[in-house]
């Protein structure tokens, strides 16, 4: 995963300060830079990242499966 600001870094502060959030991942897919994403968060809320994305993945193809989407 690269460091620093990426090109949808600035989206992913709005929506993390938004949200009064103490982490936020913006993925982007076809944006206006192409696809990307931009992750902020402490060391220990990324460890956590890996969980998460198979919650949501499990959700989106339960929801697929269901006839939902």
């Amino acid at each position: 995963m690269p460091l620093g600001p990426g090109k949808y870094d600035q989206l992913c502060t709005i929506a993390r300060e938004a949200a009064k959030a103490e982490g936020a991942m913006l993925i982007v897919i076809h944006g206006q830079f192409g696809n990307g994403f931009s992750v902020q968060a402490s060391a220990e809320a990324t460890v956590a990242l890996p969980s998460i994305l198979r919650q949501v993945a499990d959700s989106i193809e339960r929801a697929f499966k269901q006839g939902e989407v």
